[in-house]
């Protein structure tokens, strides 16, 4: 049956429920129909299989119309299905929660979106991101910048020396020293880190770090074949920082902070 059969099919043919939509996970280039097995987000071991126009197909899986919480349980089941697909396809990650109401919505949006959807594919193609999170220990890092800073070692000792007279002014210069010397540090590190995996990554994403003891918050994407040299690049500034930082290194993933394509649609979706 061709695509346009099948639209005039679900046309005909009322939904079995109509508080059922499509919950899509990713978009990929697919002809044929594939299954991907009951992985599908919302605890009801939902078969994950694919909805096609055009050389593209939207991975989706059936659901309940709501809006989905990003709990823990759910982005990790959203991930998975990706990762899964991700195994044999260049993928398009969809925004979290995307929920459309009927097969006939999907068939639409990637009609619609068709051109937009191969060009991303196109450019994305064997490619994947990996994420990068670097931590130090601020005490560990002050120590060490106040061997380095004379000037704060001098008034440092200014005001140990002083406690009886008034060090107002004196702290709050050391402190303004303080936090630019400590600024330039991070910054240091994180321009040697990025250095080192110029070479492999195609392009960074640097996130908001979090908390006051990460200094980086990278995604970086890699082609395929260059995954291994930038696993071994990554190995090899960890070791050279070992007991400064402290590196936490995730993927591959697909491409999410590259690619997320998210939706406001007026017919379709779950919610505004």
């Amino acid at each position: 049956m061709s695509v346009d059969e099948r639209q005039e099919a679900a046309q005909r043919t009322p939904a079995a429920n109509p508080d059922e939509g499509k919950l899509v996970y990713c978009i990929i280039e697919c002809d044929s129909p594939r299954s991907f097995g009951p992985i599908g987000v919302g605890g009801r071991n939902d078969e994950v299989y694919t909805i096609h126009h055009g050389g593209l197909a939207a991975v989706v899986s059936d659901t309940p119309v709501v809006v989905y919480d990003p709990t823990r349980e759910n982005a990790l089941t959203y991930e998975h299905v990706n990762e899964t697909v991700m195994k044999e396809f260049t993928v398009i990650p969809m925004s979290f929660g995307t929920v459309f109401r009927t097969e006939k919505d999907v068939v639409e949006f990637l009609k619609d979106t068709a051109d937009a959807l191969h060009d991303v594919l196109e450019k994305m193609k064997d490619k994947i991101e990996f994420g990068l999170k670097v931590n130090w220990d601020p005490d560990t890092v002050l120590k060490e910048v106040e061997q380095e800073r004379e000037e704060i070692r001098r008034l440092k000792e200014e005001i140990m020396s002083n406690r009886q007279a008034s060090t107002y002014f004196a702290r709050m210069q050391l402190g303004r020293l303080v936090e630019l010397a400590m600024s330039e540090k991070a910054d240091a590190y994180v321009r040697e880190i990025y250095d080192c995996l110029r070479d492999c990554a195609i392009a960074s994403r640097h996130n908001k770090p979090i908390g006051d003891k990460m200094i980086l918050n990278a995604a970086f994407l890699v082609e395929r074949d260059k995954a291994t040299q930038f696993d071994q690049d990554v190995q090899e500034i960890a070791r050279r920082y070992d007991g400064k930082l402290r590196f936490l290194y995730t993927g591959p993933w697909p491409p999410y902070n590259f690619v997320n394509i998210r939706l406001r649609l007026e017919r379709g979706a779950a919610s505004s």
